[in-house]
């Protein structure tokens, strides 16, 4: 009989508990788990038994239901015990256990008691289980190998063991952040303020220096994904419209920001040209995972817009940096005006120079053939922006290495494609993921504990975020005219100025550097760089939360919907889908039938030329 009748009236008033089935096809664990498992009772009961992998689902068992005093049918209590089961399926407690709990894919083993001691949905899997297990003894061998090494320092109450928990918490925060849709970072940010603040933690001599190396590493980090997002057939074809949507909304707003910070909160002009460099970055950090959702559900996918958005997002990036190295050089050097502004151009000229030498360098070493060619792709890549952002920094060319982090990036991701490696599953940008899952936390913590609420001044506070608000809508307003002429429809290019509000991983590497490099001067640049990071810290707060919900609720409003992406097996497609998967195609204005193209990871809809018709 099938289950979905709700009920089955048997001999003896027996009713079969497989009558009493959940309304999913399938169980949130294993994606090969068959629907026969999905029984709530027996689950909700832990009588499941054998790993998962086996699906060995012993034969629905016979319950017998006392008859009521009344002579209830049988068929009744099956109804009752039905309706039981949907009021608990639908309970808040029962929806929070299976959001919290992860989704996992392929083939998967657990112990044969472990449904009996951790009951679905109420306890996570086993295999994550292991995971974090392994990972928290993996926490534990390193502090006690850097304890070995640096005695009380690491020891709990020593500076650097402060840092490490403060990371740790981090990671919580950013995680609870993740479960109820919001950007983790706004998370991992607020847990630094908070430590901050209650006392938790203080930053002092010698780690200023750790914490200052720890935040270049994260910028190369950042730098490099970039790179390795920028589609090169999506630049052949939308370069002109990349540059336009990327460059000019950025002008006007570092502008914006110039011109009020100069007026309202008394900056010097290169101190508000310093901060609008900062502010007027685009995060990806936000941008991506929204984009991801947008892209699984079918959106926007058929004129390639996450692309478009995630390319405008690179260049972005890429000139805040370089633009943020050359202020700084001029700034905090010595020399004359007219020397620095020359070696800021030459830092330009050095820095893609830099980038296209160690990018085909990359490409070509090692042998593509060879049996260890992905990690050291991933160390010479990474080597190479390690050695760009800090060479350059030591040389006094503060430009160059940001460029050449990019460019290296671009060209190695470009060449590694002509050689054949599947353009949509690329190890090498997978590793700087998963080093960015290290970084981030560490990242936007470090950059929360330079926040001291006690001694911000109120109306600087308020002033700075209308200035900020000032200048993200005039920048949404201007990307939307910019973006005419690039064959998007009024409600894409509205959305297009949406996503591109966000601020976040930029913001947060540079927005502290000129407060470590004036901290303990008399005058009053440790004034005016107390401000460039607080107003750094505000744009986080006040765009990324807001521009994670804005993408995820206009997204199905001002998107077209196209079929739904079929995402190919894989492991890297089990673990962090790319960007890549998203296809670009022509944008046809003709109406008739449509066909349905499959690529390897897509499907989308494309108009169909009918020939009957004329032009």
């Amino acid at each position: 009989m099938d289950g979905s009748e709700g009920s089955q009236k048997s001999v003896d008033g027996e009713v079969r508990e497989g009558s009493f089935r959940l309304l999913e096809s399938s169980r949130p664990g294993y994606d090969s788990v068959s629907s026969e498992e999905h029984h709530l009772p027996s689950i909700l009961r832990s009588t499941s038994s054998g790993p998962r992998d086996s699906l060995s689902i012993s034969t629905p068992k016979k319950t017998k239901f006392k008859e009521h005093p009344t002579s209830i049918p049988s068929d009744h209590h099956a109804s009752f015990a039905y309706r039981d089961d949907e009021d608990i399926k639908n309970s808040w407690w029962y929806l929070l256990c299976t959001k919290c709990r992860q989704k996992e894919t392929g083939p998967g083993w657990e112990p044969t008691f472990w449904q009996s001691v951790c009951p679905y949905p109420f306890c996570p899997t086993y295999r994550h289980v292991a995971r974090v297990f392994a990972l928290l003894l993996l926490v534990i061998l390193a502090w006690g190998v850097v304890y070995a090494i640096l005695g009380k320092e690491s020891a709990p109450g020593g500076q650097l063991f402060d840092i490490a928990i403060l990371c740790i918490c981090a990671h919580i925060g950013g995680w609870f952040f993740r479960m109820i849709a919001l950007p983790p970072l706004v998370g991992m940010l607020l847990v630094g303020i908070v430590f901050r603040n209650v006392g938790f933690i203080e930053i002092h001599s010698p780690y200023n220096e750790l914490v200052s190396v720890l935040r270049k590493i994260a910028l190369v980090n950042i730098l490099i994904r970039a790179g390795l997002d920028l589609d090169s057939e999506a630049m052949k074809r939308l370069w002109l419209t990349v540059l336009k949507i990327g460059l000019l909304p950025w002008i006007l707003e570092c502008g914006i920001v110039l011109v009020l910070t100069h007026y309202f909160l008394g900056l010097p002009w290169m101190w508000g040209l310093l901060l609008g460099s900062i502010v007027a970055a685009v995060s990806p950090a936000v941008v991506v995972p929204c984009l991801f959702r947008l892209r699984n559900k079918g959106y926007g996918v058929a004129k390639g817009i996450p692309t478009l958005i995630i390319a405008i997002s690179g260049i972005d990036d890429a000139a805040s940096v370089a633009a943020f190295g050359i202020i700084h050089s001029i700034m905090f050097s010595s020399n004359s005006l007219y020397f620095e502004v020359l070696l800021g151009l030459l830092s330009i000229v050095v820095g893609i120079l830099f980038g296209i030498l160690w990018g085909v360098l990359a490409s070509y070493i090692p042998e593509k053939d060879d049996p260890f060619v992905v990690p050291l792709r991933i160390l010479i890549l990474l080597g190479g922006g390690l050695i760009s952002v800090l060479g350059s920094d030591l040389v006094g060319l503060g430009g160059a290495g940001p460029l050449g982090c990019i460019a290296a990036a671009f060209l190695s991701v470009y060449a590694w494609t002509k050689q054949g490696w599947d353009v949509e599953d690329n190890p090498v940008a997978t590793a700087f993921e998963i080093f960015w899952m290290i970084f981030e936390p560490i990242l936007f913590s470090l950059t929360g504990a330079q926040i001291k609420i006690s001694e911000m001044d109120p109306n600087i506070t308020g002033i700075g975020a209308a200035i900020l608000i000032t200048a993200i809508v005039l920048r949404i307003i201007f990307t939307i005219l910019v973006a005419f002429g690039a064959s998007l429809n009024l409600k894409e290019k509205i959305f297009c100025g949406l996503s591109l509000m966000s601020k976040a991983s930029v913001q947060a590497a540079l927005g502290p550097v000129a407060l470590e490099i004036v901290r303990g001067r008399d005058g009053p640049e440790p004034g005016y760089a107390t401000i460039v990071a607080l107003i750094c810290v505000m744009s986080i707060l006040l765009s990324a939360p807001v521009g994670a919900i804005l993408i995820i609720f206009t997204g199905s409003k001002l998107l077209t919907k196209t079929e739904v992406p079929v995402v190919p097996d894989g492991w890297r497609r089990s673990a962090r889908p790319s960007l890549r998967d998203i296809s670009i195609t022509d944008d046809f204005s003709m109406c008739g039938d449509s066909i349905i193209t499959q690529r390897q990871s897509m499907v989308t809809e494309q108009p169909k030329w009918d020939h009957r018709e004329g032009d």
